[in-house]
């Protein structure tokens, strides 16, 4: 029943999009950029790694600056193009990533930007 629960409140929550905070020069990624997405590591400047699996599982593995550990959870694509992570711990968010100039950038929520060193 707890399951069922979580399934339900995670539905019903994490696809609801945020009034996302774009710049001027920003491109949202298109749904095959979303898609090749699974099977990549992000490395962000503070040296944390998302992961998004083929199989839609996802991890962040925090710097050791910023106390190391993973946290691990299930991603889907929003119908608005965010990325929607359900964490094991309960808490869920949704993040778009967008192109700016020559960067890819992924905007939180909150409208925080943190970007991704290239490849």
């Amino acid at each position: 029943m707890r399951l069922a629960f979580f399934v339900w409140l995670f539905s019903a929550t994490a696809g609801v999009s945020a009034e996302w905070t774009l710049r001027a020069g920003d491109t949202p990624l298109s749904a095959p950029e979303l898609r090749d997405m699974a099977g990549r590591t992000l490395v962000f400047y503070d040296d944390g790694q998302s992961k998004y699996s083929a199989g839609g599982s996802y991890s962040y593995t925090y710097s050791p600056v910023n106390g190391g550990g993973t946290a691990f959870g299930t991603y889907h694509i929003a119908e608005d193009g965010s990325i929607c992570t359900a964490f094991q711990n309960g808490l869920t968010r949704c993040d778009l990533f967008v192109h700016s100039g020559s960067r890819l950038v992924l905007i939180n929520e909150k409208g925080e930007r943190y970007p991704v060193r290239p490849d």
